[in-house]
């Protein structure tokens, strides 16, 4: 019988992590780089300075790695969907009518 060396993957339901950045975030960051590229291009066709391009789409993609790796360390894999989601839970409950305390549907109510 011969020996078999199978290969354990440890890293299966784990999120994915790219240089520090977690999940969606990674997206966020490519998502906002090929914007950044059509400013640029926009910029560029229309007319403006070359170094002014430059210089503008530099400082907002820098602004965006800072800005991307802030949410990726503050929030986590899942904590910013969990700060969307918590909005649409209501503060107050308010109910005028006594018959959920009751014990009885409405239905059976004549």
């Amino acid at each position: 019988m011969a020996n078999s060396v199978y290969k354990i993957n440890k890293g299966v339901n784990n999120a994915i992590e790219f240089k520090g950045l977690k999940a969606q975030y990674i997206w966020y960051l490519g998502g906002g780089l090929v914007l950044s590229l059509l400013l640029f291009a926009i910029l560029y066709l229309a007319g403006v300075n070359s170094y002014i391009c430059i210089i503008l789409v530099a400082g907002l993609t820098v602004f965006l790695f800072m800005h991307v790796y802030k949410l990726s360390n503050k929030y986590g894999e899942h904590g910013m969907m969990k700060k969307i989601a918590r909005r649409g839970i209501p503060n107050v409950i308010k109910s005028n009518d006594r018959i959920v305390f009751k014990g009885q549907s409405v239905s059976n109510q004549r």
